[in-house]
């Protein structure tokens, strides 16, 4: 099978790409390097991929980009590809969102509408939900987002669903909840925690923070994004919840017993656009999809603590070599 992911040099695209790649597929990568982070970050996150004889990487922008060759052949579309951050997207920065999430989703699906495609698996986020009535909120909960970031994955989203009732492109959207684990981007709070946390810094925490979150292991993600393309499912969403809904005071007291370090915090006030829970019904997918949840938070924030460990470790020792 030819699986085409775009984003793939970010965050959970750089595992789902091996993990497809281990799985024995042919696998074409997609990315245009955006400035959100650090491209080195980024191409390290690649390192992996470029190493398997059965990956091609295509540095291309889906906005303007001419994608018939990279795109040629594909069975399956992964289309990860997007502007992240809730708090970066309120301002003159949401011109960004808008280029980024939902004109380059219409693009890609403009190119697929005469393909022979088998699947398009859309990553959407439990972001569209915003503030939700209920816990664990359902898929056919009303979304109602709160930030400019959730209108934009919501409208992608609505496209995606657009192109499957007037072009029959066989595409099914997944909603992550709060994705973490090993290569987690700088911004995202895990990464800021341990980072402050190694530092000796204070934490910054925005609110009170007995604001709840469902948090999902980035290869519980991966596997339910997998089972998406696999499925008899066209046409629906699902949520991939982690089961772990918790406060953030409690991943912080869990942070501390992992790291053996303690924890300092700079209370923050709330940020616009930020729900105070999330929480994710997985019924629909565990029926539909089969698919569980297995790695815990305790031993999720493990293997994340020691990934970024073993990284900060190989970047001072890198640093340190004189003509590096």
């Amino acid at each position: 099978m030819k699986a085409v992911v775009t984003g793939a040099a970010g965050f959970i695209g750089s595992h789902l790409s091996e993990r497809l790649l281990a799985d024995g597929h042919d696998v074409v990568g997609i990315d245009c390097f955006t400035d959100y982070y650090r491209r080195a970050r980024k191409e390290q996150n690649l390192e992996v991929a470029r190493s398997h004889r059965n990956f091609s990487f295509e540095e291309l922008d889906l906005v303007d980009a001419d994608l018939t060759a990279a795109l040629e052949g594909a069975d399956v579309v992964y289309h990860l590809a997007g502007q992240p951050g809730v708090r970066p997207s309120w301002g003159h920065q949401f011109d960004h969102y808008v280029r980024d999430n939902i004109i380059a989703t219409q693009r890609l699906l403009e190119h697929l509408k005469e393909s022979s495609l088998k699947r398009l698996v859309f990553a959407g986020s439990s972001s569209v939900y915003g503030d939700a009535e209920a816990f664990p909120t359902r898929e056919s909960a009303l979304p109602r987002p709160v930030s400019p970031y959730g209108v934009t994955k919501l409208a992608a989203e609505h496209l995606a669903n657009l192109y499957t009732r007037n072009f029959g492109i066989p595409a099914v959207s997944v909603r992550y909840f709060t994705v973490y684990g090993p290569r987690q981007r700088p911004d995202m709070a895990f990464a800021r925690f341990m980072r402050a946390l190694a530092d000796g810094e204070p934490i910054e925490i925005y609110g009170d923070g007995e604001q709840t979150r469902e948090f999902t292991y980035v290869s519980d993600a991966v596997e339910g994004t997998i089972k998406a393309a696999t499925s008899d499912v066209v046409g629906m969403v699902f949520n991939l919840g982690g089961g772990s809904r918790v406060t953030l005071n409690k991943v912080l007291a869990t942070l501390e017993e992992i790291s053996k370090v303690e924890v300092r915090r700079q209370q923050l006030p709330s940020a616009p656009g930020d729900p105070r829970h999330t929480g994710a019904s997985i019924n629909l997918a565990r029926e539909r999809l089969g698919w569980e949840p297995r790695v815990s938070l305790r031993d999720g924030l493990t293997k994340q603590w020691g990934w970024y460990q073993d990284t900060r470790s190989g970047m001072s020792s890198s640093a340190s070599r004189p003509n590096d």
